[in-house]
This record gives structure tokens, C-alpha cells and sequence, in this order.
């Protein structure tokens, strides 16, 4: 895993909070499925982590909570990614022995940049636990358009190098690699993260653009594939509730704040909805 893609002077998503309808059972699911580790519990909310200090995820019971509603804007997937092809050659092998694939979605791509393994927790939350391929075998293209794909993933390739490599728990380094959210104009979308937030596009699918910042494949991912016009979740809803964005300064984060401003977006106490009634809290370096 190359870090340059998430510290100074990148900004990234830093963590994501997830709702969702049984909170013991979500930190059971994502304690021995995910590798991930207790940091803090209080009430109705637990945040989890990899290294015992930084919070990669939390997951908050919502009072009445109501179940994921379909064809909404909200979370597609939230990405995982593990520090090394032996990483996620151990999970997957690790989640083989688990035997619960008939208890939730799973499916696999070779997205060229990266190798990944879809899941999906108790609640149906999209997840994606994946690896990079080390930048340099990246390929841009003369409008700076990063080239990506869908394509099988060599499965036995990940568990042949693995074979010495053991799954105890999400590795130290493990951290959210990107998120991928469904939204309800992508026009707006596009103002919203680019004029608003600062992001660069860096590759287009039909109905989707990945966005990201410092040269990176993608931190960030928006789709209308739930529908133009779809509506936001209710805020009781098991999906997202929010993300984490993290700019290397201050003064980054004041100014996405004032260009939001003048694209018409209130941000309150650093909190931002984006063009799909997607939460943001926008944060900065110390």
C-alpha cells in the first residue's frame, strides 16, 4: 500500500459511519469476519479500528431503527483496502473457511488497479475488501484519465500467495481506501465534489464518475444507478450516515468551505450535505 494517497498533502476519506439495525451482531460480523477491533463502545455506537488508534469505521443503532430501503441515494460500497496481495489472498482464504457465503453477497473483480472481494454485512452494506497494484503499473491516459476495468479475479493467484500468510486480523495499515455512493443527479454530483470539494475525475463509467485527489486511482466514487431522481434514505435508515473527509490543512478545508458557499451549500460546524443528501464532516490536519 502506497500511503502518499492518504497523508499530507492528499486529502481522503478518513473514516465512514455506517447505521445499521443490530448492533451486537454488526460488531461480531466485523470483528471476526473483518479483522476489525473494538476501540470504543458507548450506547448505541462502537468504533472499530485496525491499529488501536485510528477509527476505521462506526456503526451506530439508530432509535426505530428501519431496514436499507431500496432504490435510494446512500452507500453502494465502502472499500476496505489491505496493505498487500498476501493481505487479501489471507482474507479471502480466511472468509472460505468462515463458510457464510450463503448468509452474504460476495462476488470478486480485477478492476486492474486494484484486485477487490464484494461483500456485504448482516444488514446488507456494501463492502469492499481490496488491494492495490503499486502505482507505477497504473496507466493514464493525455487527458489524465486513469484506466480501469472489470475483470475476473484471479482467485487462486490470491490464495497461491497467501499460502504463507496467515489471517489473524485486518492488518495494522488497513484503512478506507475509497467510497462509493449512489446519487440522484450526476451533474450535480460532479459540481458538488469537484468545483465544491476539490476532487480531480479521473475515469468515467456509464453512470458513474471516480474522483480522487494527489494522483490516486480513486478516493471517491458516485453512480445514478439507482435512478435519476432517487430519493435520500429516512434518517433511521440502516446505510450511511455519514464520512469523514480529511484535507492536509486548514486553510484547504476553509477554502472547499468558502467554494461551497458560493455553489449554494451550507456548511455547519464543518458538516456539508452534498447534492444527494449525502453527510460529510470535512476535517484537516492539526
Amino acid at each position: 500500500m502506497e500511503n502518499k494517497f492518504f497523508e499530507t498533502p492528499t486529502m481522503y476519506i478518513q473514516d465512514v459511519t455506517l447505521q445499521i439495525s443490530d448492533l451486537e451482531r454488526s460488531i461480531l460480523f466485523y470483528e471476526e469476519v473483518l479483522g476489525l477491533h473494538v476501540l470504543r463502545k458507548e450506547n448505541n455506537q462502537v468504533k472499530l479500528s485496525a491499529n488501536g488508534q485510528d477509527v476505521i469505521l462506526t456503526l451506530e443503532q439508530p432509535t426505530n431503527v428501519i431496514s436499507k430501503q431500496r432504490r435510494t441515494t446512500g452507500l453502494y460500497h465502502v472499500a476496505i483496502l489491505l496493505p498487500t496481495k498476501e493481505d487479501l489472498g489471507a482474507f479471502l482464504r480466511h472468509f472460505m473457511q468462515l463458510d457464510i457465503s450463503n448468509q452474504v453477497k460476495i462476488g470478486a473483480s480485477d478492476h486492474i488497479v486494484r484486485e477487490a472481494i464484494y461483500i456485504s454485512d448482516p444488514d446488507g452494506n456494501g463492502l469492499e475488501i481490496a488491494r492495490d497494484r503499486p502505482s507505477s503499473e497504473w496507466s493514464w491516459n493525455v487527458d489524465n484519465q486513469v484506466t480501469m476495468s472489470t475483470e475476473p479475479l484471479d482467485a487462486h493467484g490470491l490464495l497461491e500467495a497467501a499460502i504463507q500468510h496467515k489471517w489473524n486480523s485486518a492488518p495494522e495499515n488497513t484503512i478506507v481506501g475509497h467510497l462509493h455512493l449512489h446519487v440522484d443527479d450526476l451533474s450535480k454530483a460532479k459540481e458538488f465534489y469537484t468545483e465544491g470539494l476539490g476532487f480531480q475525475i479521473v475515469t468515467k463509467y456509464p453512470g458513474a464518475l471516480f474522483l480522487s485527489d494527489g494522483g490516486y486511482h480513486h478516493h471517491l466514487a458516485v453512480n445514478i444507478w439507482n435512478g435519476e431522481g432517487a430519493p435520500s434514505p429516512q434518517k433511521n435508515e440502516v446505510g450511511i450516515k455519514y464520512y469523514t473527509l480529511r484535507y492536509p490543512s486548514e486553510d484547504k478545508k476553509q477554502a472547499a468551505i468558502h467554494r461551497l458557499t458560493r455553489l449554494g451549500y451550507k456548511a455547519e460546524d464543518d458538516i456539508v450535505i452534498d447534492s444527494a443528501g449525502n453527510m460529510i464532516l470535512l476535517s484537516s490536519e492539526q
